[in-house]
């Protein structure tokens, strides 16, 4: 009878015992995507006898289910955020079934709840041949499954010919290669003598040792974080093979006082909806042992989905904790601004619409372009020949018209500028059109640009815009940077007013009082200004005048007790009644104490406070004073932080590679964006958690 039976492997007994082997038993896996909520998990019994090992292997590399908000009597333990209970993961990984000893259903598939009676963890663990014992041995028998291999830390970017007779095998075989050549050892064990299986040129080893480059550039990422809170960015892009991608960056404070901001993940999402986003950004965090709880600021692009007053990604989160206060990325209402009064101005309509056609006409074909830059360094040797300008090194290099975008106002600056540089070039171009064009439509059409150009309508206007957009675009980049805080950053909004407004009420005379473009000036400053009063309203938000008060600049000008008071109680997780009452103690000698320390009173923004409070070891003397500077630090100003890892993922996920699987392009992502935390990682780290990653053959 043995020949018509499928023989399969031995299974020890503690696990063949109320085990279903039935077809539609076996779950399907993606190591990746194993549920880390403790009370979400599958059996480790309803999966298929070959991955078990598989499965339990990638739950021990992850460790405990131990979100950061909480505190565990033992580090042993998980905790389930979804259920409010606790749970051992070395019992559940290897459970025997041995009845009710021991306590161990209770921490493997109930849950325990009864948190009367902590005691109850300690006599889980029991002594030495206890049940969870027994299954703690397991667990390091397991991982301690020594394997041969030499690891080499890289990242594998394909597209290329990998094969042994290819002349192009790409960047990661053609190093491993030049290696080789110079060290006869490295050759003999990873061509020569390594099993197909452990060989650094297979695609499995070079995501492997890529996964783990990620793993651990988290982990000092989440250490660095530690028990602190944060504040998330975040926004969505479609990737080249136009799946949605999510991509979440944590801003927070360290140690040192610094304000960090951190790449978490990008994740994909089947669509958009709020629902989508916050589980996704769920099992993010519980993958990475991060809570809700320890959110104290949200920032995203102002898109319904994210910031809707209803359903959107906004509220659910406030719905869990109302301390994750919402900041419309700062830099992404600037952009609404300009937008907003482009559109309602026919004249500006017009002036970028001439604009694109010169640089459609002129920078539109190569010969023409080529013919542009003969033009403009013609005129830069005769001006340097006259003494006009001067040489060195970085001066006069070879540039050329920028073609404003559809959404981003930031490049129609650039536009202007590289048409006021390039203007006298551009009109000898257009001549040359005109005269020598191949059809009468486009000679017409350069002539018609010629005697726009030259008006005096076009010249005041491209000047005038210039300069309203340098105004404007200051306060962009000003806003884009990482360690830029909430107080500075409304500073810097309230005197991009101020130069609007004396723009429109002092600088008139010198840009000629009788011209055509007079209400063309007064109109665009005008709204400009109130544009940015709406959508930047220093009155509107609690918070954000608070927050003033701790700005040291002006030797602390903008301090106020009672407000800061009331700062404190926006944040009620971090603040209980008599924390309040000891911070209205604190705060006064706190300020005597700053306005008498010269360290303290040319300080630059709060961001310098908080660096030179940890530098002088104020930060433990007034703990109080210092928990509200790091949640005015931790609130977000822009999300682009979040807009560049959409640009690294254009690097490393392109056209010839759009295949990419979404792991793997994470993996990449975080060792491409975390450049400055992957160099920290040490070589035995990732050694040793490659190894226990899987069983592998022996050479």
């Amino acid at each position: 009878m043995e020949k018509y039976l499928t023989k399969r492997k031995n299974l020890d007994s503690s696990e063949t015992s109320n085990v279903d082997f039935s077809k539609h038993s076996r779950v399907e896996i993606n190591l990746p995507d194993l549920p880390s909520d403790p009370g979400m998990r599958t059996r480790i019994l309803d999966y298929d006898p070959n991955v078990r090992d598989e499965v339990r292997r990638t739950y021990l590399l992850k460790g405990p289910c131990q979100p950061k908000s909480h505190e565990f009597p033992c580090t042993l333990f998980e905790y389930s955020v979804t259920q409010n209970v606790a749970y051992c993961l070395y019992c559940y990984l290897f459970k025997p079934y041995v009845g009710a000893q021991g306590g161990v259903e209770t921490f493997v598939s109930v849950g325990f709840e009864n948190w009367g009676h902590k005691e109850k963890l300690n006599q889980h663990l029991g002594g030495f041949k206890s049940v969870h014992n027994q299954t703690w041995s397991k667990c390091k028998d397991l991982l301690n499954n020594k394997q041969r291999v030499d690891v080499a830390q890289g990242l594998a970017f394909r597209g290329h010919d990998e094969s042994e007779t290819s002349t192009n095998r790409g960047n990661f075989i053609e190093l491993l290669q030049f290696l080789v050549d110079h060290n006869q050892s490295i050759e003999d064990v990873t061509f020569n003598n390594a099993p197909l299986n452990l060989k650094l040129t297979s695609r499995d080893i070079q995501k492997d040792i890529v996964h783990v480059v990620a793993i651990e550039t988290m982990k000092l990422i989440i250490n660095d974080i530690g028990e602190s809170f944060f504040s998330i960015l975040v926004d969505e892009s479609r990737d080249i093979s136009i799946k949605e991608q999510m991509s979440v960056v944590l801003r927070y404070v360290d140690v040192e006082g610094r304000v960090i901001e951190r790449f978490l993940g990008i994740e994909h999402v089947p669509n958009t909806t709020a629902i989508t986003l916050k589980e996704t950004l769920d099992n993010l965090f519980s993958r990475h042992g991060l809570s809700i709880s320890s959110l104290r600021g949200q920032s995203y692009d102002g898109v319904s989905n994210m910031k809707g007053e209803l359903g959107g990604l906004k509220n659910l989160i406030l719905n869990e904790n109302e301390s994750a206060y919402y900041i419309h990325c700062f830099a992404h209402q600037l952009q609404l601004t300009l937008v907003a009064v482009a559109k309602n101005n026919s004249k500006i309509v017009s002036l970028f619409m001439l604009l694109t056609n010169v640089v459609n006409v002129v920078g539109g074909f190569c010969k023409r372009l080529d013919r542009l830059r003969e033009q403009q360094a013609s005129k830069v040797i005769e001006a340097l020949g006259l003494g006009k300008i001067i040489s060195g090194r970085g001066l006069n290099q070879e540039t050329s018209l920028i073609k404003p975008g559809d959404t981003r106002w930031g490049s129609h600056y650039g536009t202007l500028i590289s048409m006021i540089t390039l203007f006298p070039s551009v009109l000898d171009v257009l001549k040359i059109i005109a005269e020598d064009g191949a059809t009468p439509e486009e000679k017409y059409e350069a002539d018609m640009l010629i005697n726009s150009l030259q008006t005096f309508d076009f010249i005041f206007s491209l000047h005038f815009m210039k300069q309203l957009l340098g105004i404007t675009n200051e306060l962009s980049q000003a806003l884009q940077r990482k360690d830029q805080d909430i107080v500075n950053a409304m500073n810097l909004v309230r005197i991009c007013k101020m130069q609007l407004q004396n723009l429109r009420d002092n600088r008139w005379d010198s840009m000629l009082t009788q011209t055509t473009l007079f209400e063309l000036f007064y109109d665009d400053t005008g709204l400009q200004r109130t544009e940015l009063e709406s959508r930047f309203s220093e009155t509107g938000t609690k918070l954000l005048l608070f927050m003033v008060c701790i700005n040291p600049n002006n030797s602390f000008a903008a301090f106020n007790k009672n407000k800061l008071i009331q700062l404190a109680r926006l944040y009620p997780n971090d603040f209980s009644d008599m924390d309040l009452e000891i911070l209205n103690d604190q705060l006064e000698t706190y300020i005597l104490n700053m306005l008498n320390s010269s360290e303290f009173l040319n300080l630059n923004g709060i961001g310098d406070l908080a660096q030179k409070m940890v530098e002088t070891k104020r930060d433990k003397v007034f703990s109080m004073v210092y928990l509200l500077i790091k949640l005015a630090l931790t609130l977000p100003v822009s999300i682009a932080t979040v807009e560049r890892s959409f640009s690294a993922m254009k690097i490393v996920k392109y056209r010839i590679r759009n295949k990419m699987g979404d792991q793997w392009m994470n993996d990449n992502l975080v060792a491409y964006i975390e450049k400055e935390v992957f160099v920290d990682v040490s070589n035995q780290d990732i050694s040793n958690m490659f190894d226990k990653m899987k069983t592998r053959r022996r050479p």
